[in-house]
């Protein structure tokens, strides 16, 4: 697993307002942790289709319809970022680019209040 990389992810059990079920989820933890086998948790952002999340300011990157291997066009919901065990990653579907990825560091800084 690689920064940046998209994966179906299982993401059950979740409460409240987390989301949940069967989504596509964007690798964003260092590849340092990523690659080392006994580390065995991956942070990610949630990806949605749903409209209504473009909504909600510089936390949520809009992404086309096959960036990085995406079926439909979608938002990442970098404030949403999480921890997931890598058991969770269930198949890869892609991999953004570069210029991509940067915009998803910019919703983490917003959402993290990172300079």
């Amino acid at each position: 697993m690689r920064r940046g990389e998209v994966y179906w992810a299982q993401l059950v059990p979740r409460s409240g307002s987390e989301q949940r079920g069967r989504r596509p989820v964007i690798v964003v933890s260092h590849d340092g942790f990523n690659q080392t086998p006994a580390w065995r948790s991956i942070i990610v952002v949630p990806i949605s289709t749903a409209a209504v999340q473009a909504q909600r300011g510089p936390t949520a990157v809009g992404l086309a319809a096959g960036a990085g291997g995406l079926p439909k066009q979608s938002i990442a919901i970098c404030h949403q970022v999480t921890t997931l065990d890598k058991a969770k990653l269930v198949q890869r579907i892609g991999i953004l680019d570069s210029q991509l990825l940067n915009l998803i560091d910019n919703g983490l800084k917003a959402a993290l209040q990172l300079p």
